[in-house]
């Protein structure tokens, strides 16, 4: 290169000086003439006057001169390569045997770096000679295989094997580069190709080898070599393989893989293994017969139903319950906690190969990022799962008092966020230990465990105490005399209720946690129970670029529960918009059945909006209870009409004539189809009795119907849904309570 730059430097100013006469020339005689010259005159290049050529002679010298050296210097240079090449080759030929510990070392520089591995002479080479039925005496040599052995090619190649040779001691197999480059006489055209792994054989003894398999050669440098046309079968050299016991080779270097248990793809994702996951995957399944469903879900059970594990489990008079998680309803039937069976569901590495699809659940796995734009979503182990229709139904997190947060350790292991199945099993393990358990909430959660736990009290020995700032049991719900007549219910079933209740910090000492409110009243307890509501799980949304709710909390979707393109959201986690009541997010068992089973039929294609209002229910023990739907929020004005209560009118009883304890499964929208409700007459006040036996509750926004509570009456629901999906102003509410059948004995 630098000799080419030299002659190119001293030839250069020649030919410009030549150029730079002849546009001179050129310009002259166009300024004598007056005019462009001729074609001929402008290819004209004489440094002398019109009409010369000389000059013509020595311009083409020079340019092939210039060509001339150029093509010399590149003809000398791929010469000298290609011999210093051979004598490289010739000089690892006759290199002698390499000692194991060297071949050991050669192993582990080759697999650190490719720039290691480039180098040939640490590889031992294979012989070329024909196959024999005798050991080979002598060195391999360089000479020329026969032609019609060999293929001359210009492609990449990934991988060769040698002929084992017949009756060849037992050796351990060698890692190959690939078969030399013959002699200079042989035609080569320089294929381009990289090292490979050959397949474990036996080779002869002259063959420089080591004990020890060498560490595969991956992606070597670019080297020249000829293929052997002939190739050993794969049935000849897994025998020879097999007669000489060689140790396999090692294995190329592959990239982490995602577990093996976590399909690549799913066309329906359900984030949650809750009711809304469930009700989504069987809306799907129906209006889709053939569809894949995968639900992803953080936990390590199958997707179960919540409300028991406050209600029914704990009235189990089965020891076995715990474990089984199979309950008696109020009505004696006995029922598993569990939506279905294991046998229900395929399994996740067989969801793409079933033949009519199904439902695959992933259980102890989380989804910690989503890729909208490329319709993927990343797992807590790293592994991947494209989709093509996604349900976000990740539910909530139980909330917990900051002053428990803040009060240590000690105070945090003493506490319980009841939520899951495990909480459910540990707390009731917690109520047989120690001597006493304090829960802090007046809501529906609260409540109920505070029933439970104080049925067992006096059986166990167990203290119950039940704290809330409320002035009554769920205070933000029930009116309040009725919340007066709940505390009291509460109280009765075993329980100490403390109201006005605030926290001011909590402590460990002596054994035993120290609560102490801010007017001053301390308590003692062995374990708190944090019923204080639920926060929902929103980690998705930045990486999804999905919006939050700042009022509500949860994810905002519109009526068809759509968050964005290919992605809608159910259950606790949505913040919908109602159609009738505006923008809501409700946190209840039926609420997430009626979510998810639309959002499940808006992801095949349905476009409905949610227009169904959902219920929800709770049940003091199997002798009182109540169903509500709606907005009921005991700061609107309410009207609540009373009757005399039967012994059919208990949570026990509705469950014996329905047939099932989860009662919004019983529903139909049938029931209220014909009903309509009499408006003429004027309301009389209403009389409040201390004993309410069964009632209707009516919540009201502007004279308007918004939320209705059922009190001790069952099976009603529809009537309820229909006044308010009518939102007609009512001028006599108890005419319109009189469609609940509330008079009737």
């Amino acid at each position: 290169m630098f000799k080419c730059k030299t002659v190119w430097n001293k030839l250069a100013p020649l030919a410009r000086a030549s150029s730079m006469l002849c546009l001179q020339n050129a310009r002259k005689s166009a300024l004598r003439h007056g005019r462009r010259l001729e074609m001929v005159q402008k290819a004209q290049m004489s440094s002398g006057p019109a009409g010369g050529g000389g000059e013509n002679t020595l311009y083409y010298v020079l340019i092939g001169a210039t060509c001339l050296g150029a093509g010399v210097y590149a003809y000398r240079t791929v010469s000298g390569d290609k011999e210093r090449y051979n004598e490289r080759m010739i000089e690892i030929a006759s290199r002698p045997k390499q000692e194991p510990q060297a071949a050991e070392a050669v192993a582990e520089v080759g697999a650190e770096s490719k720039e290691d591995a480039a180098p040939l002479e640490s590889i031992p080479e294979p012989s070329l000679e024909p196959v024999k039925s005798e050991p080979v005496a002598e060195e391999p040599t360089l000479t020329e295989p026969p032609a019609e052995e060999l293929l001359v090619t210009e492609a990449v190649v990934e991988s060769t094997e040698t002929e084992p040779v017949a009756e060849a001691p037992v050796t351990e197999p060698i890692v190959e580069a690939s078969i030399p480059e013959p002699t200079v006489e042989s035609p080569i055209r320089e294929p381009v190709v990289e090292a490979s792994v050959t397949e474990p054989v036996a080779e002869a003894p002259a063959v420089a080898q080591s004990e020890e398999p060498l560490a595969p050669v991956v992606e070597s440098e670019p080297t020249p070599v000829i293929i052997a046309e002939h190739v050993p079968e794969a049935s000849s050299v897994s025998e020879s393989a097999a007669d000489s016991k060689a140790a396999p080779a090692a294995e190329p270097v592959e990239p982490t893989a995602a577990p093996s248990d976590v399909p690549e793809h799913a066309p329906y994702l359900l984030i949650g293994g809750g009711t809304a996951s469930f009700a989504a995957a069987r809306s799907i399944r129906a209006r889709d017969p053939g569809a894949r469903v995968l639900i992803v879900t953080e936990e390590s059970d199958l997707p179960y139903m919540r409300p028991p594990l406050s209600k029914e489990l704990w009235f189990s008079d089965d020891p076995k319950a715990i474990e089984t998680l199979r309950f008696k309803q109020w009505n004696g039937k006995e029922r598993s906690i569990y939506f279905q069976p294991p046998s229900f569901y395929v399994s996740p590495t067989d969801l793409d190969k079933v033949e009519n699809g199904g439902v695959a659940v992933l259980t102890g796995r989380k989804v910690v990022h989503m890729d909208v734009r490329g319709n993927k979503v990343k797992l807590s182990d790293g592994a991947e799962i494209s989709y093509e229709k996604c349900l976000i139904a990740t539910g909530g997190v139980p909330r917990n008092l900051q002053v428990i947060d803040r009060a240590g350790e000690e105070v945090m292991k003493r506490t319980t966020l009841f939520r899951k199945i495990e909480d459910f099993r540990s707390l009731e393990k917690m109520s047989r230990e120690v001597k006493s358990i304090t829960i802090i909430g007046g809501g529906f959660l609260g409540s109920e465990l505070a029933c439970a736990l104080g049925r067992r009290s006096t059986d166990v020995g167990l203290e119950v105490i039940q704290m809330f700032p409320e002035k009554g049991n769920m205070g933000k719900v029930l009116p309040e005399y009725l919340s007066n007549w709940t505390t009291e219910k509460v109280r009765k079933e075993g329980v100490s209720v403390i109201t006005d209740a605030v926290v001011k910090n909590v402590t460990y000492k002596n054994d035993k946690l120290e609560i102490k409110l801010k007017d001053g009243r301390l308590f003692k307890t062995d374990h708190i129970v944090a019923a204080v509501g639920l926060e929902p799980s929103m980690e998705l949304a930045k990486s999804a670029g999905l919006e939050v709710d700042s009022d509500f909390g949860g994810y905002r979707v519109n009526a068809e529960l759509q968050a964005r393109s290919n992605i809608w959201v159910a259950g606790d986690a949505a913040c919908f918009y109602d159609i009738n009541l505006g923008r809501r997010r409700v946190e209840h068992h039926d609420h997430a059945v009626v979510s998810g089973r639309l959002a499940g039929e808006n992801m095949t294609g349905a476009s409905k909006p949610y227009w169904h209002q959902s219920m929800f229910w709770s049940d003091l023990g199997p002798d009182v209870g109540y169903e509500a739907i709606g907005i009921v929020d005991s700061s609107l004005p309410t009207v609540g009409v009373f009757a005399k209560a039967t012994a059919k009118d208990t949570p026990k009883a509705a469950t014996e004539q329905s047939g099932t304890g989860i009662r919004s499964e019983s529903e139909t929208e049938a029931v209220a189809g014909a009903l309509k409700a009499e408006t003429t007459a004027t309301p009389p006040p209403i009389q409040q009795e201390e004993d309410y036996g069964k009632g209707v509750i009516f919540y009201l926004r502007d004279q308007v119907v918004v939320g209705i509570v059922l009190w001790n009456v069952f099976n009603r629901m529809p009537i309820a849904r229909k006044i308010i999906k009518d939102g007609e102003q009512h001028a006599d509410l108890n005419e319109v309570a009189k469609l609940f059948n509330i008079h009737e004995d």
